[in-house]
């Protein structure tokens, strides 16, 4: 089946900006979110930074009912339930609704139950106490509680689903809920993931000695991606959230449309020919690239802009050379390319659904956000694409293709495409 697919509504609770106005600004002007932890410190990790959203809890009060709110610890689920209704709403949608929207799913990721109840759990049953854990405690503990509030909460009655794949989950869920309306399953779909970097989860990265411990004394250099002087990446926390509706739905309701998703791919590598638990493997990356294009009926030509992966380690150089290869480009026919992990480091599983709301901004408003602190880009960047095509302040230029990938632990590629609608298209 042959259903367009387009963009209705956005969300995002970001280190750079709670809100879409927020964030756009922040996106414009080059604003980083990151910063020092004092905690860290204590704690004797190599990197004391993150990227920490500006997040108000009381205004989940705003989101859901009073029962709900004094019953919710876990921090993901709040921050994914933020820019699920916040997205629905940019949509035009009403919160309440009496019968279940059937023709409308979910696909909302994460990476693992919120770590600070699990530990309250634990706590408490070591110590002889489960009677003292309490009723609203498993729904925060189970890996699907982001979707079960989020559903709950809006009636959704199509497929409910918690995605995981590591980096690669916040693209993998736009993909997942593209294809079921692309396919005639469903007429809508909220889609993103979300993810809350505790100190446990923090610690488990940093003993792999893979985070950036050069500038705590400098929270807002410390992300560098395809720079000379990067030296691993920073873990950041957040929620971003789109609706997807078939274009004849859409356009029966007079929604607004931001954009069109034009197709995607998602593949595994294998952990063969390179590809690790860690580290994904050019193959798999090249063929899931160029399996994006073929199916969205594009020409790698016509793509204006690349937002990368490009966490800020040594992989940054190899990521670059892999488009390259997939896309056919290269020098100064090479497209503009972004890392918006430069500003809000590397929210992990909700990378992709964050980055994917920056990309579908800047078609919306027509503009390429910039990668801060490149101001020493990698040498062996710049043998495969022009300094000008690597952009350190926002560039206004007609965008309208933009690819998105993201690659996750466990050799999992996703890449998505963004167009500019047209209806005539």
């Amino acid at each position: 089946m042959n259903h367009r697919v387009v963009i209705t509504g956005l969300g995002v609770v970001s280190p750079n900006g709670v809100g879409v106005p927020d964030f756009l600004h922040s996106l414009q002007n080059g604003v980083s979110g990151i910063k020092f932890i004092p905690e860290y410190e204590r704690l004797n990790f190599n990197c004391q930074v993150t990227g920490l959203p500006p997040f108000e809890w009381d205004q989940l009060k705003n989101y859901v009912s009073e029962v709900s709110f004094n019953g919710l610890k876990a921090i993901g689920i709040g921050y994914g339930i933020k820019a699920a209704l916040d997205a629905w709403k940019d949509a035009g949608n009403s919160i309440m609704s009496e019968e279940p929207h059937w023709e409308t799913g979910c696909v909302f990721g994460n990476s693992v139950g919120d770590s600070e109840v699990i530990k309250s759990v634990i706590a408490r049953v070591d110590a002889g106490e489960a009677k003292k854990i309490g009723s609203r405690v498993v729904e925060q503990f189970m890996n699907s509680g982001v979707t079960a509030y989020i559903s709950g909460r809006l009636g959704l009655g199509n497929r409910v689903i918690t995605n995981s794949a590591a980096c690669a989950t916040g693209t993998q869920a736009i993909l997942m809920g593209y294809e079921f309306i692309k396919q005639g399953m469903a007429k809508r779909m909220l889609v993103g993931s979300t993810e809350h970097v505790d100190s446990y989860i923090f610690g488990t990265f940093d003993s792999m000695r893979i985070l950036a411990r050069k500038f705590n004394h400098l929270p807002e250099q410390a992300s560098r991606p395809m720079s000379s002087s990067a030296c691993g990446f920073v873990p950041g926390s957040g929620s971003g959230a789109l609706v997807l509706e078939e274009l004849d739905y859409a356009l029966e309701r007079n929604a607004t449309i931001y954009a069109e998703i034009a197709g995607g791919a998602s593949n595994s590598g294998g952990q063969r020919f390179g590809g690790t638990m860690t580290a994904p493997g050019s193959k798999g990356v090249i063929k899931c690239i160029s399996e994006a294009i073929r199916n969205s009926n594009i020409s790698a030509k016509s793509i204006d802009l690349i937002c990368g992966h490009l966490t800020a380690t040594t992989a940054d150089a190899l990521e670059i050379k892999n488009w390259g290869l997939a896309l056919d480009r290269k020098g100064d026919d090479f497209p503009l390319i972004n890392s918006l992990k430069s500003m809000i480091g590397h929210c992990l599983s909700a990378a992709g659904s964050i980055e994917a709301v920056a990309a579908v901004l800047q078609i919306v408003h027509q503009f390429v956000h910039p990668n801060i602190n490149l101001q020493d880009p990698n040498p062996e960047i710049l043998k495969l694409v022009s300094t000008d095509k690597l952009p350190t302040a926002m560039v206004k230029k007609e965008i309208n293709t933009v690819v998105k990938a993201n690659f996750g632990f466990g050799d999992i590629n996703t890449c998505l495409i963004f167009s500019k609608y047209n209806y005539n298209r």
